[in-house]
């Protein structure tokens, strides 16, 4: 394609008479062919984006939710994209447009009222909807009240954590883990989160995302093993929650190159973010460079996405 305009534009150049016909042709055809090149090498989506949708494959597969469609990620490892904040942020709640996103994606009314944007979800062992108490009662019985897991996981070091039922494997997959396995299940959100708290006082409750992008583990695990160490840890009214599955689950990310050096990037700081995509782990976007987006960082921020072949 470039050949072809390299040769017409040549031809361009080349003396001719002074005739009208010609010259409004040349024109014409100048800007059609500009249209048709940047249609064929440009693919654009728009839309206010959520955390991305991921599902279980080999490697894992990733979906950005742009408005009411989703761009399919992997297609663009690889690529040259670029990404446009258009300086417009709506709440993932409420919808309301809002000059500042809090907590991941929230205005600050929604952020102070929202059962979504509850403590609990950071921290469970705050939840009370086991007592009838919470935000909203119908959404705790929906989120709170259902079967948890509390887990054991690596990304980047080994870290302990909970998630419903509902989210496996997905809570690992937005956490970059490459093992993870089940260590007990609860009927609740309460007692999940007091084992997490409890264990917590032998194992990291964060994630190492630095370490997790590098693809570096600070050593080997083996969780079999480590389930084992964490169920002994317990105490006996808490070791009625144990889970027997055993099952280590395995995640694969959809990445060319690990970066040697990290970078971290925001459309707070910088409204065009462009570059090669090496890659996709956890919530972020990995450039060839060793720029990283946090993708689930921006929830609500309204983009405009090109990509180049």
């Amino acid at each position: 394609m470039l050949n072809v305009y390299s040769k017409y534009f040549d031809w361009m150049k080349k003396p001719e008479s002074n005739n009208l016909f010609r010259t409004t042709f040349s024109y014409l055809a100048t800007i059609l062919f500009f249209v048709v090149f940047l249609n064929v090498c440009t693919m654009i989506a728009s839309g206010n984006i959520l955390k991305m949708r991921s599902q279980f494959a080999e490697p894992v597969k990733y979906f950005l939710p742009m408005g009411e469609t989703e761009l399919p990620m992997n297609e663009l490892i690889g690529k040259s994209i670029n990404l446009k904040f258009t300086g417009q942020i709506n709440c993932i709640s409420c919808g309301k447009r809002t000059k500042t996103s809090f907590g991941q994606g929230f205005c600050y009314n929604c952020l102070q009222t929202a059962p979504e944007a509850s403590e609990t979800v950071m921290r469970p062992e705050l939840s009370k909807a086991h007592l009838g108490i919470a935000r909203n009662m119908e959404w705790a019985r929906e989120h709170d009240l259902i079967d948890h897991f509390v887990y054991l996981a690596v990304s980047g070091e080994l870290k302990v954590g909970v998630t419903r039922h509902h989210q496996v494997p997905t809570r690992w997959i937005d956490q970059g883990a490459s093992e993870a396995i089940v260590l007990a299940k609860t009927p609740n959100r309460h007692i999940s989160g007091v084992i997490e708290v409890y264990l917590k006082n032998f194992y990291s409750d964060k994630t190492n995302w630095r370490s997790m992008l590098q693809n570096r583990n600070v050593q080997e695990y083996d969780l079999t093993d480590e389930k084992i160490n964490a169920s002994q840890l317990l105490p006996t009214e808490l070791q009625q929650y144990l889970h027997t599955d055993n099952q280590i689950w395995k995640m694969n990310y959809p990445v060319i190159t690990f970066p040697e050096k990290i970078a971290s990037v925001s459309f707070d700081k910088d409204p065009v973010i462009s570059g090669n995509l090496n890659g996709i782990k956890g919530q972020y976007l990995i450039f060839s460079d060793g720029r990283v987006l946090n993708i689930r960082k921006h929830n609500g921020y309204f983009l405009e996405i090109s990509a180049n072949d």
